[in-house]
């Protein structure tokens, strides 16, 4: 697929670069779009490796090991990345990338795709990280920053409705709404050497952070009194080990599968336990894209991505037994549909939609 950024010089901008997130897998899927541009990354998490991303000075201090005490620095690192003038810039913000100047006034357009307006500055309730009275203050500094320092963004692509009213009420903008790639193809497809998939326990998928609530999903399998498998990586894992022992729960830690190992796992789960207000949510589709059924919070992304009663269960609640019943009920969903629903977040869609808007904004 070509766009109109062919001929004119381009830098993809991103956070910081991590291997697994979905962030991540949204960038790369633009540099694919746009294979000719530079790309720019805070950034690179140990372990990945990818030489064409260019790192900012950020990466050669202690800071790159601290995203909260790095954070405060960020749009200082954005406007100071680079003498280099392009004619687009498109970013890829979930913190301030947004805010770079890669350009002249009035010559260089940017872009910018958002995963969400920085949750711990503009969203504590929904993540901790930014909760607390001694960060209250620092919070409304870095919110009237992060407004001040994107004016020169021409346009916004959010990754679900939610991010878009977020835009709305946060930065006072709008946004067209591109939902992210998500590798459908890869996920509905099963191997010779899968295992039988027996559908006899529960799944939880993500990083081991606390607004994932983990805690809550090996909650809800010990009220079922079901197996579940918590597949991931992440800081919680020994807070999450002794929370499994302390409730009864039978669990087993599938410490960073890859994506062969994921697959069988979603193909194998009775459902996918999601409950989690989150942005999109990639993972959610990921599962239902192997017909497996998702059973999560009534909130975020999962308004967008799963059919209430079709390809899953919602719930207004965080109780685990308030999960329990609906469990019950999942024989009643079709695999068929449920991977049928998945298509409409193939990766195709977003090429063509993205394309579309780069289209629409730099003719």
């Amino acid at each position: 697929m070509t766009t109109p950024l062919a001929g004119r010089s381009v830098a993809l901008v991103h956070e910081w670069f991590g291997d697994t997130g979905g962030s991540e897998q949204v960038f790369r899927r633009i540099a694919e779009l746009v294979p000719h541009a530079q790309r720019f990354v805070l950034w690179s998490d140990p372990g990945v490796t990818d030489p064409g991303l260019r790192e900012s000075w950020l990466a050669r201090t202690p800071l790159r090991r601290s995203k909260s005490l790095a954070l405060p620095l960020m749009p200082l690192v954005w406007r100071t990345l680079s003498r280099e003038h392009f004619d687009v810039v498109l970013s890829s913000s979930h913190a301030f990338a947004h805010t770079v100047r890669l350009g002249a006034p009035g010559r260089t357009r940017h872009l910018s795709y958002v995963h969400s307006p920085a949750r711990y500055v503009w969203s504590p309730d929904y993540d901790g990280r930014g909760s607390g009275r001694l960060l209250a203050l620092p919070r409304r500094a870095l919110q009237a920053v992060d407004v001040r320092l994107s004016r020169h963004v021409a346009s916004y692509a959010a990754n679900s409705r939610e991010v878009r009213d977020r835009i709305r009420r946060f930065w006072h903008r709008d946004a067209v709404v591109i939902h992210p790639p998500v590798d459908v193809d890869y996920f509905a497809t099963a191997q010779p050497d899968d295992p039988v998939a027996q559908r006899d326990y529960l799944l939880g998928v993500g990083r081991w952070i606390p607004y994932k609530n983990f805690d809550l999903i090996i909650s809800i399998a010990a009220a079922a009194r079901m197996p579940v498998v918590i597949a991931g990586s992440g800081p919680q894992e020994a807070n999450l080990r002794r929370h499994a022992d302390r409730v009864g729960a039978e669990v087993t830690f599938e410490v960073r599968p890859d994506r062969a190992r994921l697959r069988q796992l979603y193909r194998g789960a009775r459902a996918l336990l999601f409950p989690v207000h989150e942005d999109f949510g990639i993972i959610p589709v990921e599962a239902q894209a192997c017909g497996t059924p998702v059973l999560g919070l009534r909130r975020g992304g999962l308004l967008e991505t799963v059919v209430d009663g079709e390809t899953g269960h919602l719930v207004d609640s965080t109780r685990a037994d308030d999960y329990v019943p609906l469990l019950r009920r999942l024989d009643q969903l079709d695999a068929a549909g449920i991977q049928a629903h998945a298509k409409s977040f193939a990766a195709a869609e977003f090429a063509a939609k993205l394309a579309d808007w780069i289209e629409a904004e730099c003719r």
